[in-house]
């Protein structure tokens, strides 16, 4: 499919590093109304559902309509352990898709929606950056089609139901020292984290503990992510277990009655969002869980609904290939019987000499020893993802202060690992700087074969799926339970969950549970401390080391930068 380009001059990588924001390019774009973005995707009018001029959602008629045409090539960009230096798979995902409209090939990018607590945080938003972003940029990042309201909404429906039946009479007999079921809230807030309610009188309710969890944790945006239909997505929301009683037994979301109020406030945001990038190629961007605490993946249907409109479908998994493209492969594939056909492995050299030792302020200059010793995180990645029998394309996301005995070394070094390699400039060059990176991609795809496999199978325990991943993905010497872990772990079993997959929280920074070590730790003892079932997404969450559900804000969040002029123009976000 061809594109339109920009029509502002492109500037070298110099300038647009040094001079303009992501923010400000953005809002120069010449957008598309969504409908002529839709039409030359074959999409026809009456298959839209407007959200203003430049977003829609796709009906779910047209959906169904889908499901006879033959599926396209599946793609997934993943990247190293994400640093201060700053990776870019999102950018890269973006500009590979503009990429691919420049070579005339049809193409449509899936994407997650970005969540409103690491806007406002410290990570930023999630629509790419240079000349690779998808528009309006303001509004994906901020309310863009009110799915993740929705979701808080659903889940917090079902939290006041729970408490209600307590209130009412506990006809259920919920044991109030087992409520699991946690409300949400869309925004980085630790004091939430463990709070008390019910405190008043009698009618305020019953006085207990409670937790909060970032949306994107909750299991209803698991759910949301991997339910095929409005069918399955009630099914899954009948099994969520919210409590246990009085003899240790589950209390779902199906016996308080909850399913059918919660899956109206879902309806709407089943249906995946169609956008545009700056050279106007097609995205869906449905859903948005986080890698390191929750499957870190866009929808089942948002991913099912590309590869049948196009012919190629890139989509991406959150941070580093250890937790996104590891659940990516073994908790969505498995669950969607997904069979991708090749991966693209984001590295930057800046990120590679950070894992090396280099400081942050001397990442700029020439440094080829911190890069060797530091492409160990590459080269564990590399390894990874060879174990799941998908190629491999290394493409290393270009800087200006990249020197040539610098990119030559990553290159070689990939071949020597069995890894095609391509140089991406997508953030300063859109996708004309992706073309070298399509072309290779292309090159995979017609000459290597995909032989996709899981790492683990169904019928082992949870405990030894847990040390499998950690040692063979995370290179772990030794996996621990605490004491509360082993129980739980004990009771998933029992309640009949044993042969659903893992879902690990970990940090993002470190393959292992401690985000100090870098590069490529060894042997290192890997510590789950809690383990539960998320019986409507489908999967066991074991929590590591010291991740938490519910974000906390920085020293210096990049909500202080954010801002609005008198004539609505929205500045600082990034």
């Amino acid at each position: 499919m061809g594109t339109n380009h920009p029509t502002e001059k492109e500037p070298s990588i110099e300038k647009v590093q040094k001079h303009v924001s992501d923010i400000e390019i953005a809002q120069r774009a010449v957008l598309e109304p969504i409908g002529q973005v839709a039409n030359r995707l074959g999409v026809p009018e009456e298959a839209l559902e407007y959200y203003g001029r430049y977003k829609a959602k796709i009906s779910e008629e047209y959906l169904a309509g889908l499901k006879d045409r033959p599926d396209g090539k599946l793609i997934l960009v993943t990247a190293i352990n994400p640093t201060p230096a700053g990776e870019g798979k999102t950018t890269v995902s973006i500009g590979l898709g503009q990429a691919f409209g420049r070579l005339g090939r049809k193409a449509v990018t899936a994407l997650r929606e970005p969540s409103l607590g690491p806007c406002f945080g410290i990570k930023g938003g999630a629509a790419g950056g240079g000349y690779s972003q998808v528009v309006p940029m303001e509004e994906l990042n901020l309310h863009f089609t009110g799915d993740f309201h929705a979701v808080t909404s659903a889940n917090n429906l079902l939290a006041a139901l729970l408490d209600n039946h307590i209130q009412q009479g506990n006809a259920l007999k919920i044991d109030t020292r087992q409520i699991v079921w946690k409300r949400c809230m869309d925004m980085n807030d630790r004091v939430l984290r463990n709070i008390v309610v019910g405190l008043g009188s009698r009618l305020d309710g019953f006085v207990r503990e409670d937790h909060f969890v970032i949306t994107v944790a909750s299991e209803i945006m698991a759910i949301l992510c991997l339910a095929e239909d409005m069918r399955d997505l009630k099914e899954r929301l009948a099994r969520i277990i919210a409590a246990y009683n009085m003899a240790g037994e589950p209390v779902t979301a199906g016996e308080l009655q909850a399913v059918g109020a919660m899956a109206a406030l879902l309806k709407d945001a089943m249906k995946p969002n169609l956008i545009q990038t700056l050279e106007h190629t097609p995205v869906l961007v449905h859903g948005g869980p986080f890698a390191n605490i929750a499957h870190g993946c866009n929808s089942v249907r948002a991913t099912r609904a590309a590869l049948k409109m196009a012919d190629y479908c890139i989509t991406e998994a959150g941070f580093g290939a250890d937790l996104g493209a590891e659940k990516f492969f073994d908790i969505k594939c498995r669950m969607a019987g997904l069979k991708p056909d090749a991966v693209v492995l984001v590295a930057t050299i800046r990120a590679l000499k950070y894992n090396g030792g280099a400081a942050v302020e001397g990442l700029g200059t020439e440094n080829l020893d911190a890069l060797k010793k530091g492409i160990v995180n590459l080269e564990k990645h590399i390894e990874n993802l060879q174990k799941y029998g998908v190629p491999v394309v290394v493409t290393l996301n270009s800087f200006a202060t990249d020197t040539e005995a610098e990119t030559e070394f990553v290159r070689e070094f990939c071949e020597t690992k069995g890894c095609e390699f391509a140089l991406s400039e997508v953030w300063a060059k859109g996708g004309e700087g992706g073309i070298a990176l399509a072309e290779k991609v292309l090159e995979t795809l017609n000459s290597k074969e995909s032989r996709f496999q899981v790492l683990y199978e169904d019928s082992l325990p949870p405990e030894e799926k847990i040390q499998i991943v950690a040692r063979e993905i995370y290179g772990a010497g030794k996996v621990s339970f605490s004491p509360a872990a082993k129980k739980q772990l004990q009771k998933v079993t029992q309640l009949g969950f044993g042969t659903l997959p893992v879902c690990m929280a970990k940090n993002q920074y470190s393959l292992s549970d401690n985000p100090k070590l870098l590069g490529r730790p060894q042997g290192f003892e890997l510590t789950v401390r809690e383990v539960y079932v998320s019986a409507g997404a489908g999967f066991i969450v074991a929590l590591t080391g010291d991740v938490v559900t519910m974000p906390g804000l920085s020293k210096k969040p990049a909500a202080y930068g954010i801002d609005v002029d008198d004539n609505g123009v929205i500045t600082g976000l990034f």
